[in-house]
């Protein structure tokens, strides 16, 4: 087993997955830029309930192998990387550029190119390869398009939950809402219509960026869909998309025993 770690701008979600890519405990925390390391030492121990021999009662600390930590939010990463190794006493392996992933980024500035991509799209090349779209709804909302294991580059969008906060923001009249699907895809009321807009008009824009980026390619795509939010958009979209909600967790997974050389 080993724990996998995802630093988002808004959480972290940490798991323990099993030797086949299983997930076995999830637990997330808050994504607190300014945290000291006793601060996520703190939180990590309380959600695992962590103590000097086993992770919630039931799993033994020594049958942890390693660690392996993905991040968007670098003044983040040195401290969970540290409390990870401080608690599990093994190696941690923090995804980089410089690491092996068996995909070509075919990009302007590779180096640039986000890690919680290239780990989406380590997991999507592994588990299905061939020509594949992925969709990671989260803070932002990006569309990645990856063609027989070379990254061609992202579509970056507004997220949905961020969007909607300037909404409300910026429009004195329109309240914070409830996000889920509204009765009437025409609202007949305000709280109706702004849940429309956030459901229905963001599965049209999937739709939409599917079929442009197939015209682009001139080929048909599969499509991936994970992130926080894609479960509430994808069932109202019209063309067939896989919900994968442990998609960059699967991706750490590959990445780490990859790296470490044991055989998969």
């Amino acid at each position: 087993m080993i724990f996998v770690v995802d630093i988002g701008n808004s959480n972290i979600v940490i798991a323990i997955m099993d030797d086949n890519r299983n997930v076995i405990e999830t637990r997330r925390i808050q994504t607190e830029k300014q945290g000291s390391l006793q601060h996520f030492m703190n939180e990590i121990k309380n959600v695992f309930e962590i103590d000097e021999e086993t992770i919630l009662g039931k799993i033994r600390l020594r049958d942890i192998e390693g660690v392996v930590i993905s991040s968007v939010v670098p003044e983040v990463t040195d401290k969970v990387s540290e409390v990870m190794k401080i608690i599990t006493g093994k190696n941690v392996l923090v995804v980089k550029n410089d690491i092996e992933t068996g995909i070509i980024i075919a990009t302007d500035f590779p180096d640039k190119v986000g890690t919680d991509l290239i780990v989406d799209s380590v997991a999507a090349m592994m588990e299905y390869g061939g020509k594949i779209v992925i969709f990671d709804m989260g803070t932002a909302t990006t569309c990645s398009v990856v063609d027989e294991g070379t990254y061609l580059g992202t579509i970056i969008i507004p997220g949905v939950a961020i969007s909607n906060e300037a909404l409300v923001k910026r429009a004195s009249q329109l309240p914070p809402i409830e996000f889920k699907a509204p009765k009437n895809l025409i609202g007949k009321n305000t709280i109706e219509s702004m849940q429309s807009g956030i459901v229905y008009a963001s599965a049209a824009m999937v739709d939409g960026l599917i079929k442009r980026v197939e015209d682009s390619l001139n080929t048909e795509v599969t499509v991936i869909a994970t992130g926080g939010i894609a479960g509430l958009i994808i069932p109202y979209c019209e063309r067939n998309i896989i919900y994968e909600p442990d998609l960059l967790l699967k991706g750490l997974w590959y990445l780490y025993y990859n790296n470490v050389g044991v055989s998969i």
